[in-house]
C-alpha cells in the first residue's frame, strides 16, 4: 500500500499520551482518505451527543493517498475533520499550501487529537518524536505570529505549522485554522474545537519519503494534468481568479446585498475581480507542486488603510463587500486581514456581521447594543470594528455575534431569526440561491450545511443547464451526482479549482489514485466511495440529532421574501411546495426514507450495515 504511511497518530492532551495504529486497507480504498477517512474516524472515535467542546470531541488532521508526491493541487493538501460548533453536526474542511506535505512526510495519514491541555500547548511533530510544548508566550498571537514564532523557537525556517489566533481561543464558533499566512480550514469552526482543547498549533517536521507504486506512469500523468492547467479549464483561477464571480453573478440578480436584502450591488463595479486585480493585486503565488498558482495578494497602496495585505476569494469579498453593503475594497482587504489576524472564517464573518447590520437597520438592534456604533449597511468601519468586536469576544456586541448568526438570533430574539441567513447553523455563501434553485436544494440538504463546496449546485444554475428559477423532477439527481463526485475530490484532496483539468472526470482520478497506491480501483469504485462517504456524514448527523428532514430547510428570506431587483430574477423566491418536490426528489435517489435516512438496504449495499442501528433508532427500516 504505497503513497499512504499506513499509521494513524493518536494524541491525548490530557495525559500526553501518544501511540500510533495501522491504517486498515479496506478503509484506505473505501473511504480513500482526507474527508472520507476523517469522517470514517470521526464515527468510530466520538460518542453520540458529545459537546463540540467537550475534551471528548475528537479533533482529526487528515492526510490524501496523493499528498506528499509531486501531484499537482493533490500533493499539497490536507483536511481536518470534527463535530462542529456551528452546526453540532460533520465539521469538515481542506486546506492546501505546504503544511500537509510535511505532515505526510512525518510518516501520518492521520492525527487524532483527544482530550484537553491545563495550559496551552503546541504539539511537536518531527517525524516519530512528538512532543507537547508550552505555547503560554503564544496567546492573543495570530496565526501567522504563532507560525514565525514557533520556527524561531525551533530553529527551523522550514518548519510548518496550523494554528489558530485569538477567536480560537476564545472559542468564536466560526473561528479557522490557518498554515502559510493565508491558507484556511475556514468553515464549520474547527478552529474553536482546537481552542477548547488548550492545543495553539501544530508544528511539524518531516524527511520521510513518499513513494507510488508506478514511478513513471506517475510522472506521465501528472504531465498531462499539468498540461492540463494550462488551458481554459483554469483561466479565471490564473487570471482574475475567484472575484470574477461578482460581475457574472451580479448579470444574473444572483450576488446577494445587504444580507440578501437585494440581488445585485450597486457598486459591484468596485469591488470586481477586474477593479481588484488592476489597483490592489500585488502578487499572484501557487501552492507547492501546483502549476496554476491562483493566489491573488493584495496590498492597499493608499488611504486609512495603507499596507493592508491579504489573499482575496470570492466568497469573502462578497460578504465582507455587497453582503454588508461596502463598496471599498480597501476595507474589505482590512477586513479580511483581520479575519486572517484573529482566525475566523471570512464568509461567516461577513454573513454575521450583515445580520448584525440587518438587525440595527430594522431597529432589533440599537446604538445600546453597539456600543453607539453606527451598524448601517456601507459603513466600512463598522465593518472592520465589529470583526474586532467578534475576533476578541469584545462586549455584549462581540459575544453574541461569535456565535454565528444561529445562536445569535436565538439569543437577541424579537424576530432576529427572520434574518439569520444560515442551514444547520451554517452562514450562506455568496450566492442568492432564491434565483438559483438547484443551489438552493443543494445548499439545504450538505451535510455540513450551507456550502456551495460539497456539490457545486450552482453551476448548472450560473451556466444555464437548467432553469434556475425552478425546482423539478431530476435535480436530485444532479445534486447527488455532484455530492458524490466531491466527496472523491476532497478525500483524494483535490483542489476544486483543478477539477476542469479531469478531463476524464472520475477515470482520470481512478488512474490517478491506482498509479499512486498501486490498489487497483475503476471509476465506479471512486463513485461507490464518494456515495458511502455522503451516507456515511449522514449518519453522523443523524445520530446527533440534526441528520433528517427537518433540518434540510432554508433560511426565512429565501422562502418567503422575493427578489425586488428590476430584471432577470425580479419576484424570485423559493416556495414550499417545490422545495418539498425537490427534497423527495433528492432523499429517493439517494434510496432515503421520506424523512431524509438512508434505509437498511442502502447502508448494506455501500458497506455501511454496521451502522443500521443508528437509522432504527429513529423509527426507520
Amino acid at each position: 500500500m504505497l503513497a499512504y504511511t499506513g499509521r494513524i497518530l493518536h494524541i491525548n492532551l490530557s495525559t500526553g499520551k501518544v501511540e500510533t495504529e495501522p491504517l486498515k486497507e479496506e478503509w484506505a480504498k473505501e473511504y480513500i482518505g482526507g474527508i472520507g477517512l476523517g469522517i470514517r474516524l470521526l464515527m468510530k472515535y466520538s460518542k453520540p451527543d458529545t459537546d463540540p467542546f467537550s475534551p471528548d470531541n475528537p479533533l482529526i488532521f487528515v492526510t490524501g493517498p496523493l499528498t506528499g508526491t509531486m501531484g499537482p493541487t493533490a500533493g499539497n493538501g490536507y483536511a481536518v475533520v470534527s463535530k462542529s460548533p456551528s452546526t453540532g453536526g460533520v465539521a469538515e474542511s481542506k486546506a492546501h499550501g505546504f503544511f500537509g506535505p510535511e505532515l505526510k512526510r512525518a510518516g501520518y495519514d492521520a492525527v487524532i487529537f483527544t482530550g484537553k491541555s491545563e495550559k496551552l500547548v503546541y504539539a511537536w511533530i518531527d517525524d516519530d518524536s512528538v512532543h507537547l510544548l508550552d505555547a503560554q508566550q503564544l496567546q492573543g498571537k495570530s496565526p501567522y505570529e504563532t507560525d514565525e514564532a514557533i520556527r524561531e523557537e525551533l530553529g527551523d525556517h522550514y518548519i510548518r505549522v496550523s494554528a489558530i489566533g485569538e477567536a480560537g481561543e476564545k472559542l468564536v464558533r466560526f473561528a479557522a485554522i490557518i498554515n502559510d499566512e493565508f491558507r484556511a480550514i475556514g468553515r464549520t469552526g474547527m478552529g474553536a474545537v482546537m481552542g477548547s482543547k488548550n492545543l495553539k498549533a501544530v508544528a511539524v517536521r518531516g524527511t520521510k519519503d513518499v513513494n507510488v507504486a508506478d514511478l513513471e506512469g506517475f510522472k506521465e500523468f501528472i504531465k498531462m494534468i499539468h498540461e492540463h492547467m494550462k488551458g481554459p479549464a483554469t483561466r479565471k483561477y490564473r487570471t482574475l481568479g475567484t472575484p470574477e464571480n461578482v460581475l457574472v453573478l451580479n448579470a444574473l440578480a444572483a450576488l446577494p446585498t445587504r444580507n440578501f436584502t437585494q440581488a445585485t450591488f450597486e457598486g459591484a463595479e468596485k469591488v470586481s475581480g477586474e477593479y481588484l486585480n488592476e489597483r490592489y493585486v500585488k502578487k499572484i503565488i501557487g501552492c507547492a507542486t501546483c502549476a496554476m498558482r491562483c493566489d491573488h495578494i493584495a496590498v492597499v497602496p493608499e488611504g486609512p488603510y495603507k499596507g493592508s495585505m491579504s489573499r482575496m476569494e470570492f466568497e469573502c469579498l462578497w460578504a465582507l463587500g455587497p453582503n454588508c453593503g461596502v463598496d471599498r475594497l480597501d476595507a474589505i482587504i482590512e477586513a479580511m486581514r483581520l479575519c486572517n489576524y484573529y482566525g475566523i472564517d471570512g464568509i461567516s464573518a461577513g454573513v454575521t456581521v450583515g445580520f448584525g447590520m440587518d438587525l440595527y437597520k430594522n431597529g432589533i438592534l440599537s446604538k445600546e447594543n453597539t456600543g453607539e456604533m453606527d451598524l448601517n449597511f456601507g459603513n466600512h468601519e463598522a465593518l472592520i470594528e465589529t470583526i474586532k468586536k467578534i475576533g476578541t469576544r469584545d462586549g455584549w456586541l462581540g459575544n453574541v455575534l461569535a456565535e454565528g448568526t444561529k445562536r445569535a438570533a436565538e439569543k437577541i430574539g424579537k424576530g432576529a431569526e427572520k434574518y439569520a441567513n444560515h442551514i444547520k447553523g451554517l452562514e450562506l455563501p455568496g450566492y442568492d440561491i432564491r434565483g438559483l434553485k438547484t443551489a438552493a436544494l443543494g445548499f439545504a440538504v450538505s451535510f455540513r450545511g450551507a456550502c456551495h463546496l460539497r456539490s457545486g449546485a450552482y453551476s448548472p444554475d450560473v451556466k444555464g443547464k437548467v432553469n434556475r428559477f425552478i425546482i423539478e423532477k431530476g435535480r436530485g439527481k444532479i445534486i447527488m451526482e455532484n455530492e458524490d463526485q466531491y466527496n472523491v475530490i476532497d478525500s483524494l484532496i483535490l483542489c476544486k479549482f483543478s477539477r476542469g483539468t479531469y478531463y476524464d472526470g472520475l477515470d482520470d482520478m481512478a488512474n490517478y489514485y491506482t498509479l499512486a497506491t498501486g490498489i487497483k480501483v475503476t471509476a465506479e469504485d471512486l463513485r461507490k466511495a464518494g456515495e458511502r462517504i455522503n451516507n456515511l456524514a449522514r449518519l453522523f448527523n443523524i445520530r446527533e440529532g440534526v441528520g433528517t428532514r427537518e433540518f434540510d430547510t432554508l433560511p426565512h428570506k429565501i422562502m418567503t421574501v422575493p427578489i425586488p431587483d428590476e430584471g432577470p430574477a425580479k419576484g424570485a423566491v423559493v416556495n414550499k411546495e417545490e422545495f418539498e418536490l425537490g427534497l423527495d426528489d433528492y432523499y429517493a435517489v439517494r434510496g432515503w426514507t421520506r424523512n431524509g435516512v438512508p434505509t437498511v438496504e442502502k447502508l448494506n449495499e455501500l458497506g455501511l450495515g454496521e451502522f443500521a442501528e443508528i437509522t432504527k433508532k429513529k423509527g426507520e427500516k
